[in-house]
Formats: structure tokens, C-alpha cells, sequence
């Protein structure tokens, strides 16, 4: 049985290795797709790109590892049927629960480890990687300067450009407007041609301008005999001219990620269970508050006449409407649909905050439970993935990619449904988290019994005969 066992582990090990390798270099590829134009362009140093590409890569661990699971787990005993090694272990006297079993306590060792990182290792990414994407998005084009478009880039500055060479520093046709800064003026410069680059420090850029003209307009100072001011135009032509322009508004800037991580998926277990108690409290408190703010308006509008006599009973229900002249009455009513719409006003906004604290704390305890479905779904594929390759007999990446593909777009579908209905409210959190689990376990019990039992569940043959043998007996039937 060791020789058995270290046979296994060897066929499992190295699918996996590589099946995990492929899925996150495909999951990274549909990262780089997805924000290719939030990142290009902007002047991002190399590690910047490689410090987000590795946090993207660690937050898609949660999706690649039960992919990667179920994979593995066909292509392992999709080959060893194929290769007629199953049939030696039976022929041995080794069921295929026996077979199966060891390599359930690697994929139970594994799951275990998958708990620990979905609740320790998988927040801090999350919020590294979220905070990181949402600076780079926010961060400004590189290109300061594009052909054809009024850039305002620079805060005090409006520059045209009409054309570029292709070193990216030589330019053409300039145009720029320089707005007015304190006691300067504002003035516009043109010029042919001219030549942009960065300072030693990286603090400026700076732009020579060659053969061009600059207008300005400044106001003369009045005098007894005009006290009204007049705009003085002056144009004077250039040689060259050098502007440097402040480039710290454009430097890559980090947000403090405290401000990201009240977000849930970048809380761990501990911190989801503060906030839930804490948002509990809340909602008794809120509710419990509610009651003696109606009963005070209540209590104001009635009085507390008590008696057996049928009369005052019912002037004691009809409260101050049962005194005073209709006019007074009309007061009355006046006086009490203002305070109803005044507690309609309060108790809606205050059921407001209610549904707001049930709909975080309902999506807190969603969360939740989604740290312990990482580890819970790759044993449930793996309870696929075994016996379907021991059914179809079939390894390497052909068939067993297609069925994989099938099985877990069908798991993360139903996943990715129900956590969302979880998070709104629609479907309760434990059935939302656990949904997905809920739908492929039976199917993962279904298909290990047909294993089991030597089941020729995908042999052709067999629903041909069937359905002749239907057809038949509806010819005989009808004649």
C-alpha cells in the first residue's frame, strides 16, 4: 500500500503543480486585460507593476485552487484508467474507495491549509490589492502632452501640441496658456517648435520653446483724470523661451488603506465577528429606541381618563376630540397630522439606519461564512473530479479540460448567485455561502458510487440500446 500511495501522490503532485500554474497565469492575463489602459501610460515604475500583479495573483487563489483540485484529481485517475492501472488495483483487491482515500487526506491537508490562507492571508491581499488599483486608477497619464488635444495636465497651464517626433521629446506647433497666478498676469505663448524633458530632480518638466511669440495683457494703473483702468496688450517675439512646470500634482501618490479596510473581504474571521456584535447592539438599541419616541407623541394626544362608564370610556378613546368647539377641533387634527408626519419623517429615517445595519450585518455573517467554503468546495471537486476520471478513463488535457470546465463554471455560477443574493438580502447567508456546496456534493456522492460500482455511466453504447429498445416497444404498442 505505500508503493500505492507514493504512485498516487506522484500522479496527483504534478498535474495540480501545473494545472494551478496554468489557471493563474490565465486568471493574471484576464487582470492585465481587463486594466491594461488604468496602467499604461502613467509612468509606473516596474515594481509598482509587480507588487499589484502579485497581490492580483494572491486574491485569485480563492478561484484557481478548487479549479486546479478538480483538474488535477480527473486527469490523475482519468490517466490511471486509461493506462490500466485502476484495473491492476482492483485485480489486487484494492477497491477504488481505498485508492481514493489517500489522496482525500492530501486534498483534506490541503483544504485545511486553504482555511488558514482565506482567513489570514487572503484579507491583507485583498486590501493590498484594492488599495493598490484604486492609485493606479486615480493616477494621471504620463503622456503629458498629446498631439491634437488641449491638455490641462498641469493645474495652471492649458499646452496644445500639434505633432510629436517619434523620440517623444521634439515637438511642434506649441501652443500655452498660462493662467494668472497672484500679481502675474495670464499670457499665451506660441511657438514652431520646441523640446520637452524632465529635470535632473524628476520635480519639473521643462519646456523650451524655440522661434514663437507670447501675449499678455496686463491693467495700467488709473489716474485723477481716468480712474477706470485699461488692459495693456504686449506681444514680443522669441529666440527661445523655457517654462518649467511643477510635476508633484502628478507624482504616484498611496491612499492611507485604512480607508479600505471596513470593506468585509478584508476582514478575518475575529474582526467579522466584532462587527457583527457590534452592529447587533446597534440594531436592539435602535429598535428598542423607536417605541417610547411614539408613545411620547401618543401619550401627549390622549387623556389618561379612567372609568367604568361607557360614556367617558368613549370620550377617553376619542382623547382631546371629545372636548372643545369645532374650531378648537380642527386645531386639533391640524396640530396632530403635523406631529404624525413629524413622527413619519423620524421613524423613516430611522428605519432607514435600521435596514442599513441589517443589510451590513447580514452581509457581514455572509462573509463569514465564505472563509470556510475555500477549503469545504475543494474537497467537494475533488469528490467530482476522482471518480469522473475514473469513469471516462481519460488523462492529459483533452476531455478531462472540457468536463473540469463544465463542473466548475456550473460551481462558481451557482456560487457567485447565491453570495450575492446573500449579501442582499434575498436568500439567507448560510444557505447563500453554502448553496454552491450544497449543489455539487450530491453529484459528487452520485458519481463516486457509480465508480465504485464499475457504472459505464458515459458509455454511448448503453443509452443507444435504451432508446431502441423504448422505441421498439412503442412500435409494438401502436401495432
Amino acid at each position: 500500500m505505500k508503493k500505492l500511495h507514493l504512485l498516487l501522490l506522484k500522479s496527483f503532485i504534478r498535474p495540480f503543480i501545473v494545472t494551478f500554474l496554468i489557471v493563474m497565469f490565465v486568471l493574471l492575463m484576464l487582470f492585465l486585460w481587463k486594466y491594461i489602459d488604468d496602467l499604461i501610460g502613467k509612468g509606473f515604475e516596474w515594481y509598482v507593476i509587480a507588487e499589484l500583479m502579485l497581490y492580483a495573483s494572491a486574491t485569485n487563489v480563492a478561484m484557481a485552487l478548487p479549479l486546479s483540485v478538480l483538474l488535477s484529481s480527473i486527469m490523475t485517475y482519468g490517466s490511471l484508467g486509461e493506462n490500466y492501472e485502476l484495473v491492476a488495483i482492483k485485480s489486487a483487491g484494492i477497491s477504488l474507495t481505498r485508492a481514493v482515500a489517500p489522496m482525500l487526506l492530501v486534498v483534506i491537508t490541503l483544504s485545511i491549509a486553504a482555511f488558514f490562507f482565506s482567513d489570514n492571508m487572503l484579507p491583507r491581499a485583498y486590501l493590498k490589492y484594492y488599495s493598490l488599483l484604486y492609485d493606479a486608477r486615480q493616477q494621471k497619464s504620463a503622456n503629458f502632452l498629446p498631439e491634437g488635444v488641449f491638455s490641462n495636465s498641469f493645474p495652471d497651464y492649458t499646452i496644445r501640441v500639434d505633432k510629436k517626433d517619434k523620440d517623444g521629446q521634439t515637438l511642434h506647433g506649441i501652443t500655452l496658456y498660462a493662467k494668472a497666478i497672484a500679481n502675474n498676469p495670464s499670457y499665451v505663448m506660441k511657438a514652431k517648435s520646441g523640446r520637452m524633458y524632465r529635470s535632473n530632480d524628476n520635480r519639473y518638466l521643462i519646456i523650451e520653446l524655440e522661434d514663437g511669440v507670447r501675449y499678455s495683457e496686463t491693467p495700467s494703473t488709473g489716474s485723477n483724470f481716468n480712474p477706470n483702468p485699461r488692459q495693456i496688450f504686449t506681444r514680443f517675439r522669441f529666440k527661445s523661451a523655457q517654462n518649467k512646470l511643477d510635476l508633484k500634482g502628478l507624482a504616484f501618490t498611496r491612499t492611507d488603506e485604512k480607508e479600505f479596510s471596513g470593506a468585509f473581504p478584508m476582514m478575518d474571521r475575529r474582526q467579522l465577528k466584532d462587527y457583527m456584535a457590534h452592529t447587533d447592539k446597534s440594531i436592539d438599541s435602535a429598535g428598542r429606541a423607536n417605541l417610547p419616541l411614539v408613545a411620547a407623541y401618543i401619550k401627549y394626544f390622549s387623556l389618561p381618563l379612567k372609568s367604568d362608564n361607557f360614556k367617558t370610556y368613549q370620550k377617553y378613546q376619542l382623547g382631546v376630540m371629545a372636548y372643545g368647539d369645532n374650531v378648537a377641533k380642527s386645531n386639533y387634527i391640524t396640530i396632530a397630522l403635523g406631529e404624525a408626519r413629524s413622527i413619519h419623517d423620524l421613524l423613516k429615517v430611522r428605519g432607514d439606519r435600521m435596514n442599513e445595519l441589517v443589510k451590513n450585518f447580514r452581509s457581514a455573517f455572509a462573509q463569514y461564512q465564505v472563509k470556510f467554503t475555500l477549503s469545504v468546495s475543494c474537497i467537494a471537486l475533488f469528490l467530482i473530479g476522482a471518480p469522473m476520471g475514473a469513469i471516462i478513463r481519460k488523462g492529459g488535457l483533452g476531455l478531462p479540460v472540457v468536463i473540469s470546465v463544465i463542473f466548475f463554471l456550473i460551481f462558481y455560477i451557482v456560487k457567485t448567485i447565491g453570495e450575492k443574493a446573500a449579501h442582499e438580502g434575498s436568500m439567507s447567508g448560510l444557505f447563500g455561502a453554502w448553496i454552491s456546496i450544497i449543489v455539487i456534493t450530491p453529484v459528487g456522492l452520485f458519481l463516486s458510487y457509480k465508480a465504485a460500482t464499475d457504472s459505464a455511466l458515459f458509455d454511448m453504447e448503453i443509452y443507444r440500446r435504451f432508446f431502441e429498445n423504448i422505441a421498439n416497444k412503442f412500435k409494438k404498442s401502436k401495432a
